[in-house]
């Protein structure tokens, strides 16, 4: 049986955002919820130009087929993330850092719903089970104690939190869907790891220059807490860098439902590092519900694998 490549290169990304997601949250009160999104671009930058530059040259030289169709989708995609990274750090400032994470995870839901409905893309029947199962567990995660209903999910869902937490997964959605036809509108000779390397460079420059920009106009001061803070904020745009070009990889493998499916590992990571790194309580009901998202995730993979 052999293992498809988009498996360990998805469960590397998601193991990359979340840690990444953990440093930016630390950020908490050191920077703006806008400052600690536009870290994330500015010092991953430096790391994209070297991971362009080494697949580049391992490859051969292939040559960069520049066209403004996949541009295009790359800005899309770009413009798109800034709004999801912006609302998911609104959404740790409402709530803590794993149920911040639990919200914005409905993204795989939505892109399932998204790649069917509007696009009519098959999926495995077996991968849609294990992503609605997962999302079962991300709703576990986002209602209080002991109160796991259809209305008691209704009601914590019209919090700020979980509104921030959804429109966060919204437009995380739409810049997968984006850098997948970003990736699909490249000539098929160029290779894989080539493409997602360019398209990775490409999107984060254009999202460094509209949210930098859009800092200036906004919060001049926080560029300058930006720059100052490079010690702990350095480390977020590196993880950012590595785990975005394995999601881009991904994307260029397969379905993007299917990666941000089984993406939602990443969850499992959250609760590790939010546990040990942020301090924040362990409870029981928080690792039923990851037992059930581990479930989905597994389905996921298992529909790959038979």
């Amino acid at each position: 049986m052999e293992l498809p490549a988009w498996i360990p290169v998805t469960i590397f990304a998601a193991a990359m955002q979340a840690s990444r997601t953990a440093l930016q949250a630390n950020l908490k009160g050191v920077l703006s919820a806008g400052g600690s999104s536009f870290v994330r671009y500015l010092y991953a930058l430096p790391v994209d130009v070297l991971l362009l530059l080494v697949v580049w040259w391992s490859l051969a030289q292939p040559a960069a087929p520049w066209a403004p169709e996949w541009v295009l989708w790359c800005l899309i995609g770009g413009v798109s993330q800034i709004f999801g990274t912006y609302f998911l750090v609104r959404a740790f400032h409402s709530r803590n850092f794993v149920v911040g994470t639990a919200y914005a995870k409905t993204e795989a839901v939505q892109l399932v719903l998204i790649s069917v409905l509007v696009f009519g893309i098959e999926l495995p029947p077996l991968a849609v089970v294990g992503v609605m199962v997962a999302v079962v567990g991300v709703m576990w995660l986002s209602v209080p104690a002991g109160r796991f209903t259809l209305w008691s999910w209704a009601q914590a869902s019209a919090q700020p939190a979980a509104l921030f937490g959804l429109a966060a997964g919204f437009g995380f959605a739409g810049t997968a869907l984006a850098l997948r036809a970003a990736s699909e509108s490249m000539d098929a000779t160029v290779p894989v790891l080539f493409k997602a390397m360019l398209i990775l460079l490409v999107t984060n420059s254009l999202q460094t220059l509209i949210q930098g920009a859009w800092l200036a106009v906004t919060e001049r001061a926080e560029w300058g807490r930006v720059l100052r803070e490079w010690r702990r904020a350095a480390p977020v745009g590196v993880l950012s860098a590595l785990g975005s070009g394995a999601w881009f990889t991904a994307f260029s493998l397969t379905q993007v439902a299917l990666v941000r499916g089984l993406g939602q590992i990443e969850l499992l990571f959250t609760l590790v590092l939010g546990h040990f790194l942020l301090r924040e309580r362990f409870a029981w009901r928080e690792a039923a519900g990851l037992l059930v998202l581990s479930v989905g995730v597994a389905l996921i993979a298992l529909a790959e694998l038979i």
